[in-house]
């Protein structure tokens, strides 16, 4: 489901919407904005994840059972066979929650390769990718604080690609983490294919449906700029469990840290 800003564009086009390029979306209605979105992205990067995750479990649980079924170690996979299936499953769920969140950016009129939007993108993706409800928490304090100042115009004098790129590599250093301790169910022989398929369709379905919240949110506060000071942080989040503890990573606190703008 590859998508450009150029692509983006005709589709309106083609409903007849007074559009010439990206950023002119963002004066059309909600309802012409959804028309074109569909419901396509809503199903494909969580199959696409999903069947990522059937493979790994694969990897990682078909050893075990061949093991039980021989009562021999011969077939067991080792730790290096499951530690790259852990990793590369991890990878790319990563990458599909990247292009996902990007695909919901252009649908809305922002284009997601701008350093400010790719700080953007990696806070979408950080909150639904959370594993804990404080964790997920601190996340959507980050986008509501980044819609803020985007909505407002904040001047990014000191960001640029190298700073971005940093905060990335540590960011999915922290997802990949995060999603190897959820995905430990993986290595249940048989069940471990289903679990790693269950759980990567869930993981995109949250990033897709956290998207589209944090874009649609945005959208409305560009439109409708009086609306900025009467909504409070964290809006989205819903529920006060906190059934597994993480850490957490805050996309803001690691700009503060790289000598960008505090925006905590």
């Amino acid at each position: 489901m590859g998508l450009s800003s150029k692509r983006v564009v005709g589709l309106h086009q083609k409903r007849g919407h007074d559009v010439t390029k990206l950023s002119d979306l963002r004066r059309l209605d909600l309802e012409q904005v959804h028309a074109v979105r569909g419901r396509a992205l809503s199903w494909y990067y969580p199959a696409t994840a999903a069947v990522s995750g059937m493979g790994a479990g694969l990897v990682i649980s078909g050893g075990e059972l061949a093991t039980t079924v021989s009562g021999g170690a011969a077939a067991a996979p080792g730790g290096a066979a499951i530690v790259s299936a852990f990793a590369g499953d991890a990878a790319i769920v990563i990458g599909l929650a990247s292009r996902a969140v990007g695909h919901v950016s252009l649908l809305y009129g922002y284009d997601p390769e701008g350093p400010a939007e790719k700080l953007f993108v990696l806070s979408v993706v950080n909150a639904g990718t959370a594993a804990s409800m404080s964790a997920k928490s601190a996340a959507f304090a980050d986008i509501s604080r980044l819609t803020q100042a985007l909505v407002r115009g904040t001047t990014w004098k000191v960001l640029n690609e190298s700073i971005v790129a940093r905060i990335a590599g540590r960011f999915a250093e922290a997802v990949g983490l995060t999603l190897t301790k959820k995905g430990l169910g993986k290595v249940v022989p048989v069940a471990g294919i289903l679990v790693g398929g269950a759980l990567n369709w869930t993981t995109l379905e949250e990033i897709v449906d956290t998207a589209g919240m944090a874009y649609q949110r945005r959208f409305l506060l560009e439109k409708y700029p009086q609306l900025l000071d009467e909504e409070p942080i964290g809006a989205f989040v819903v529920g006060d469990s906190d059934d597994m503890v993480d850490d957490g990573f805050s996309v803001l606190g690691e700009l503060a840290v790289e000598g960008g703008p505090d925006l905590r």
